[in-house]
């Protein structure tokens, strides 16, 4: 079971910015059902919360990689 987990996770990790965001949407959609259970919702919070976090990391490496080019091989800020 721990293998299906690990795999989930993987998988995320390997998103695109867009799709990571999408999933997020769909995260907060499911939160917002009336018929959702404690401990559904409580689990959809944190893979929102992986996801989200993922989104940032992504975020901050293109933001890396922008601070890297520049016309005189310098960096600049975002």
């Amino acid at each position: 079971m721990a293998k299906k987990k690990e795999d989930k996770i993987e998988k995320e990790q390997s998103l695109s910015l867009e799709d990571g965001f999408a999933q997020i949407e769909e995260v907060i959609s499911r939160l917002e059902t009336e018929d959702i259970t404690l401990e559904q919702s409580f689990a959809e919070y944190n893979r929102g919360m992986a996801l989200l976090a993922q989104c940032n990391e992504t975020i901050d490496r293109v933001e890396k990689k922008v601070l890297k080019i520049n016309e005189d091989g310098g960096l600049d800020e975002f």
